[in-house]
C-alpha cells in the first residue's frame, strides 16, 4: 500500500516523509473502510433532510 501511496504522490509532485506516509496509509484504509461501510448500507437507514428558512441564515 505504502508503494502505491508513495508512486501517486511523487506522480503529483508530492514529496512525503516515511513518518507521514505510515499516517497517510492508515487513513487511507480508514476511510476505504468507511466507503465499503456505504456501499453497503441501507440509504433509507441514512435518511437526510435539508430545510431553508426564510431569513433564516443569522441567530439572536
Amino acid at each position: 500500500m505504502k508503494v502505491i501511496l508513495r508512486d501517486v504522490l511523487k506522480s503529483k509532485g508530492v514529496q512525503v516523509s516515511e513518518s507521514h506516509l505510515d499516517i497517510l496509509e492508515q487513513r487511507w484504509q480508514s476511510i476505504q473502510y468507511l466507503k465499503a461501510d456505504i456501499e453497503h448500507a441501507v440509504l433509507d437507514d441514512y435518511d437526510i433532510a435539508l430545510t431553508s428558512t426564510p431569513g433564516g441564515d443569522h441567530v439572536e
